[in-house]
């Protein structure tokens, strides 16, 4: 039996954002408190937002200082402000920072608990109040999971939380919100969707459901990504790119992902490297670690991204595979953690912690070629080396 978990309401394409009222009303969500970032505040989408909802009648309050790799001191400070109103519902605008922060303000405002208390191996299955995300990057999937992550500043330890809890009851996913996002943030955010439905292809927890949303992600995202990165402008690239990130989102959400992103999320909590540009500092050395765990799905990856031939070999596809993900990452830009400036001292230093902590995120256990902290140690090493 496949279990799944997935947004109720959805609202997909250009001009979505307008339908945010509509989507409130078929809800039955009359009292929304946004939470979003600066950015959004003072670029202008905050009050376009602001103008969409009291054209409708709705009143709305905004919290507007979440952070990047959002933290236990943003999630209170934001659950504070909600409980200083009347609120029925939290809207996360923004990358998957101020959609992460609005999940968990969105079960803290309904059950007397912290971050900590709810980290994986708890699930959260109880609601809080419904969660609207509208995303302004394609690539984090948040709108489409049931996870959250927050980081406890204090012991710089990003916090896996999962369960059905943290899904958004509405998903708003308007590709015109991303035209104006900067290149580097679409590399690293794009990647972070292909890492997601590549992860979600070869997890031990994958379904033919999400097999499907996997490969026509990958498949999407592979083609159009380099010209949404060139060309900002392009409205077809920026709404494949969107839309496969939506998918990617929904497959690793129920697929769970592996061990890039438990290697990931510890390099993002000590050395606050965005996660999209974590993702693919490792993605090609992970992925050829792991081939032998799964080498007929990993070949099948490559072909239907046109990487490989349809005629190649395992074996040749998924070493194809390995360099075209290498070469892709040289194409957009993406540095190693040498390059990206991070200490080596310091690197070493916090290897088996972070080893430690990418084990104890769960992640792992779903990859195809399972490692043990050496091996994890052994790769970070490999990764710096790249």
């Amino acid at each position: 039996m496949t279990a799944l978990v997935l947004p109720p309401f959805v609202r997909l394409g250009g001009g979505a954002l307008n339908d945010l009222p509509e989507a409130l009303q078929q809800a039955g969500l009359k009292a929304p408190f946004i939470i979003t970032d600066p950015f959004m505040a003072s670029g202008g989408v905050l009050e376009r937002v602001r103008g969409i909802l009291e054209q409708a009648g709705y009143a709305m309050r905004a919290f507007t200082e979440t952070v990047p790799d959002p933290t236990v001191a943003c999630v209170n400070a934001a659950l504070a402000m909600l409980r200083d109103g009347q609120h029925d519902c939290v809207i996360g605008l923004g990358g998957g920072s101020p959609i992460d922060t609005a999940k968990m303000v969105a079960v803290l405002a309904r059950h007397d608990t912290t971050p900590s208390g709810l980290k994986v191996p708890h699930i959260q299955n109880t609601p809080g109040l419904p969660v609207i995300a509208i995303p302004t990057t394609a690539g984090t999937g948040s709108e489409a999971t049931r996870v959250t992550v927050i980081t406890d500043e204090v012991s710089d330890e990003k916090m896996l939380c999962m369960g059905p809890a943290y899904q958004p009851h509405i998903a708003i996913v308007d590709y015109e919100l991303t035209l104006t996002m900067p290149r580097r943030l679409t590399a690293d955010t794009g990647t972070d969707a292909l890492t997601h439905a590549l992860e979600a292809w070869v997890s031990k927890k994958a379904s033919p459901f999400t097999d499907a949303l996997a490969l026509t992600a990958m498949q999407r995202i592979w083609r159009w990504l380099p010209v949404a990165c060139e060309e900002p402008g392009n409205r077809e690239a920026r709404a494949a790119v969107m839309q496969g990130a939506f998918e990617a989102g929904m497959a690793f959400s129920n697929a769970s992902v592996a061990l890039v992103h438990g290697m990931s999320r510890p390099i993002g909590a000590h050395f606050h490297v965005p996660h999209g540009l974590s993702n693919a500092m490792l993605l090609p050395e992970i992925t050829a670690w792991s081939l032998s765990g799964a080498p007929e799905r990993y070949a099948m990856a490559a072909r239907m991204m046109g990487i490989a031939e349809a005629g190649a070999s395992d074996d040749a596809a998924g070493e194809a595979l390995v360099e075209g993900l290498r070469r892709r990452n040289r194409e957009i830009g993406v540095p190693t953690p040498k390059e990206h400036g991070l200490d080596v001292a310091r690197w070493d230093n916090l290897l088996p912690l972070m080893a430690e902590q990418a084990l104890a995120s769960g992640s792992p256990a779903n990859n195809p070629r399972v490692p043990t902290a050496q091996d994890i140690v052994a790769l970070y090493h490999r990764v710096w080396a790249a």
